[in-house]
C-alpha cells in the first residue's frame, strides 16, 4: 500500500523595514563562513578552489532569492541559532541531572 502525503506549502514570510538587506547578509554570510572555514586548511587538501566556486554559486542564487523573491526567503542564522539553542538546552538538561543525582559508588 503506498501512502501519499502533502504537505501545505510555507506560507509567505511576514515582511519588515529591513529585511530585504539582512536576508542578503544572510544569504552571503553563510556561503563566505564555508569559504572561511575551508582557507584555515592547509592548501594541500585541494578543497579550497571547488568549495570557494560552489560557495560562490550558492551564495549567488541564496542573494537573488533573498533579494527577488524576499518573501520566500527563510533566514538560515535563525535555524542554526535554534539548532544550537537546543543543543545548549540538553546540554544543560544533562549536566543538572548529573548534579542533582545521587553519587554512584
Amino acid at each position: 500500500m503506498i501512502v501519499l502525503v502533502q504537505r501545505e506549502p510555507r506560507p509567505d514570510a511576514p515582511y519588515w523595514p529591513g529585511r530585504r538587506l539582512l536576508a542578503a547578509v544572510d544569504a552571503v554570510g553563510w556561503p563566505l563562513a564555508w569559504v572561511v572555514l575551508v582557507h584555515q586548511y592547509p592548501q594541500a587538501a585541494g578543497l579550497v578552489v571547488p568549495v570557494t566556486i560552489v560557495a560562490a554559486l550558492c551564495a549567488f542564487f541564496r542573494l537573488s532569492g533573498a533579494i527577488f523573491n524576499n518573501h520566500r526567503y527563510w533566514f538560515t542564522s535563525w535555524w542554526v541559532a535554534r539548532f544550537f539553542a537546543l543543543l545548549a538546552l540538553v546540554g544543560v538538561v544533562m549536566k543538572l541531572a548529573l548534579w542533582l543525582s545521587p553519587a554512584v559508588q
